[in-house]
């Protein structure tokens, strides 16, 4: 259940129901609003009576939370959860595009590779470090070196810098790296590293597993929100289906969906949902009028030489090009995409909508 505050319910109120709920046995967490304080009551499926609460001095009222996931669903937080990193605040009007190749191959072709989104308007470079991979005999990445060469690219362009953790315990050693952490499909529902990301507080890009219903997504985001750490974003990055056209099936319709169920951003991963750079575009640039609150796209200076996913990467140019054409979908539906760099005097030149 949730207990709803009173408006203006000062904090010694606050905290004597958090004590009361730690006495039952259950977990606090707080949503606090502009107005209202929001306590989540969590824990395990025994019942309690609401009227525990209702009584208390300063609670208006408690509601039961129906969905099995309590704290990432809306009833728990009903405004946008907005995440700052990098001078943007994903989640919030603007959409927050990521880019860069699938996996660090050389700090040549990260630093290549990074110019090239950043003069598109981008501010966080995606670069994979550990790369798991369908056979064990394909690249899997240059692990800490590449997390070295990421660090390098950081501090030479100012990109913030999203990759992926594989294992509990190298959570800390790619937070050093790392803006954001990336808990990739196939690691959706390994609970060891779901509560390790939790526990590091860091911003946490969580992909939709391959065969994994919305539910299940949510319910794997629990983990990490259970931590209090609620700066998650879900990433719809296709399914498997009995398509073979495409390298996955991207579901359009989980970005409206998971916008209702869940405060968190929703991110759309067109890539790897295709698996063909041709694809790419048409897709988010339909992600972006569903809804989504950012894109995730690989780009690779030379693809027909990329050691990780080069079918589905866009070219530089290419994706120059379709950040025009997303920033105008953007305004069409409401929300917008900046191109300006901070913290440099490069301003991309963007034709209005009727140009």
């Amino acid at each position: 259940m949730i207990i709803i505050m009173k408006m203006g319910a000062g904090e010694e109120r606050i905290q004597e129901v958090v004590a009361q709920v730690e006495e039952l046995g259950f977990q606090a967490h707080l949503s606090r609003g502009e107005e209202r304080t929001i306590i989540g009551v969590i824990g395990d499926e025994r019942p309690v009576s609401p009227h525990v609460f209702e009584l208390m001095e300063g609670v208006e009222r408690t509601v039961p939370i129906l969905q099995p996931f309590k704290l990432a669903s809306r009833d728990f937080k009903p405004e946008d959860t907005i995440i700052p990193i990098n001078g943007m605040r994903i989640g919030s009007r603007e959409v927050t595009v990521m880019a860069g190749p699938c996996a660090v191959e050389s700090r040549e072709q990260m630093l290549e590779a990074a110019w090239a989104v950043k003069e598109a308007g981008v501010r966080i470079l995606r670069g994979g470090a550990f790369k798991p991979r369908t056979s064990p005999y394909s690249f899997q990445g240059l692990g800490k070196e590449g997390l070295e060469i990421l660090g390098e690219v950081k501090e030479e362009t100012g990109l913030a810098i999203v990759t992926e953790v594989m294992a509990p315990e190298d959570v800390p050693l790619v937070a050093r790296y790392a803006d954001i952490l990336q808990v990739g499909a196939r690691n959706m529902q390994n609970f060891s590293l779901l509560h390790a990301v939790g526990e590091s507080k860091m911003p946490i890009l969580l992909k939709r597993g391959m065969m994994a219903t919305l539910e299940e997504l949510l319910m794997a985001a629990e983990y990490i929100l259970s931590h209090d750490n609620y700066r998650v974003m879900l990433c719809e990055r296709g399914i498997r289906t009995f398509e073979k056209y495409t390298r996955n099936t991207l579901d359009i319709n989980a970005v409206p969906v998971l916008k209702g169920l869940t405060h968190l951003p929703v991110i759309v991963d067109p890539s790897h949902g295709t698996g063909r750079w041709e694809l790419v575009g048409p897709v988010a640039r339909a992600a972006v009028a569903a809804g989504a609150d950012g894109l995730l796209i690989e780009v690779h200076p030379h693809p027909q030489r990329a050691l990780s996913d080069g079918a589905q990467s866009l070219r530089p140019e290419r994706f120059a090009q379709l950040m025009k054409e997303l920033r105008r979908v953007a305004e069409a539906v409401g929300r917008e995409i900046k191109l300006q760099t901070p913290n440099s005097k490069l301003q991309t030149s963007i034709p209005s909508m009727g140009g």
